[in-house]
Parts: structure tokens; C-alpha cells; sequence
């Protein structure tokens, strides 16, 4: 008996130990987002193949299959928990502070991410397929837009301006940041995230403090109210 129990020790040792070199699935499912964010990132989804992610993985590419059903599984799973680390920060920086600071927190929580993930923001400008276009990556600006739209309803209530406006502002904002964000990561521009912040929500914020009543588009002989200032 004591020979058995022992025997039935070492056999669940042996089955406890993970071989060297060999990934859990946990483990290898993480590996290969890890892998799959970098391919898309480089590539964009159109020109990555399963054949390349799962070569770098060192993985065949039924273990892909097996983890993701394919390339466009993979995909979806990379920007997903692109998506919602993103829309946390932002939830996060607009959850407090006076108007003027929220939209200050919202942008400098963007380009932050832009900073910190810029493999992540690559994935989210590359190309994707038409249903990720359509389903994803407008709803991360869209639930941008609204939780800023509720920021600029409320002043311009207060400031008697049409509140069913805001929407627009909250868009071109949105806009403005994910453009900004873009061409810092493809530029050699030596600010830092904090400078460009400040900048893109002072701009944004001393253009709604100025905002006219009724905006008229000069084309059609409205008058520029700095002009009759």
C-alpha cells in the first residue's frame, strides 16, 4: 500500500509539472494575442496570414485554430480588450473634476494609451474587415463622443446655447484627439503627451467658451463675430 500511494504521488508530480518549453493553454493563448497584435500592427489584418502569426508563435496552425477559430477570431479577441482598455481610462478620467478638467482628463487619457500601447492604437488605424469597420472601432468613438456629448449638453445649457448641438462638438473632438494621437506616433515632434493634452483641450475648450448663439457660415454673408468685436 505505502509503494502504491507512493507510485500515485509521483504520477500526479509528473502530471502537475509542466514539460520545459511548453506553454499551458492559458499561456499560449496569451502568447499568441501577444504575437497577433504585433503581425496586425505591422501588416494590417488584410496582409496577415494564419501561416505568419502562427510561424513567429513557433506554434503549427491548428493550435490557432484550436484557441481562436482562425485569423479573423484572433482579431477580434486583439481589439476587443483594445477597445475596453481604452474606454476604461476614459471612463475613469471623465467620472470627476469640473467640465473644463474632465475634457483635460479624456484627452491626456487617450494619448496616454497612445503612448503606452502604441502597438494596440496601430491595430485599431489598420485596416480591418468590414464588419470589425462597422461594429468595433466606431463604438469606441461613439462611446467617446457620448460621454464628452454629456459633458458639453450640460454647459451648454448653462450658457444658452442649443444643447442638441453638442453631439457635433463632442464628435469633432473625438476627431481632433484620435488624429492628434495618430500623428504623434508617426511623427519626430519632441512634445510629450502632457504638452499636446493641454494644447488640444485648451483649444477645444476657448472655442466652446466663445462659441455664437447662432453660427453663420460666411460663405452666405453671415458676419464673423470677432469681426464686429
Amino acid at each position: 500500500m505505502r509503494k502504491l500511494r507512493y507510485r500515485i504521488i509521483l504520477v500526479k508530480m509528473h502530471q502537475s509539472k509542466k514539460s520545459p518549453g511548453r506553454l499551458t493553454a492559458s499561456e499560449r493563448r496569451a502568447q499568441l494575442i501577444e504575437v497577433g497584435r504585433e503581425v496586425f500592427a505591422e501588416r494590417g489584418y488584410g496582409a496577415t496570414s494564419v501561416e505568419e502569426i502562427a510561424a513567429r508563435a513557433k506554434v503549427s496552425k491548428p493550435i490557432l485554430y484550436d484557441h481562436f477559430g482562425g485569423k479573423e477570431g484572433l482579431y477580434a479577441v486583439i481589439v476587443d480588450r483594445e477597445l475596453e482598455l481604452i474606454l476604461g481610462r476614459i471612463v475613469t478620467a471623465v467620472s470627476s473634476g469640473s467640465p473644463r478638467a474632465r475634457i483635460e482628463q479624456a484627452t491626456l487619457a487617450y494619448l496616454s494609451y497612445v503612448r503606452e500601447r502604441p502597438l494596440g492604437f496601430a491595430v485599431l488605424l489598420r485596416d480591418a474587415p468590414q464588419q470589425q469597420l462597422s461594429g468595433n472601432l466606431p463604438a469606441l468613438m461613439y462611446e467617446l463622443a457620448d460621454r464628452i456629448g454629456d459633458i458639453f449638453t450640460d454647459q451648454f445649457q448653462k450658457a444658452g446655447y442649443d444643447p442638441e448641438s453638442a453631439p457635433i462638438y463632442a464628435h469633432a473632438l473625438v476627431g481632433m484627439v484620435a488624429f492628434v494621437g495618430q500623428w504623434w506616433t508617426e511623427s519626430s515632434d519632441p512634445h510629450n503627451i502632457e504638452t499636446i493634452a493641454k494644447h488640444i483641450a485648451a483649444l477645444a475648450w476657448m472655442g466652446l467658451r466663445h462659441l455664437p448663439n447662432e453660427p453663420n457660415l460666411l460663405s452666405t454673408g453671415g458676419l464673423d463675430p470677432a469681426d464686429a468685436e
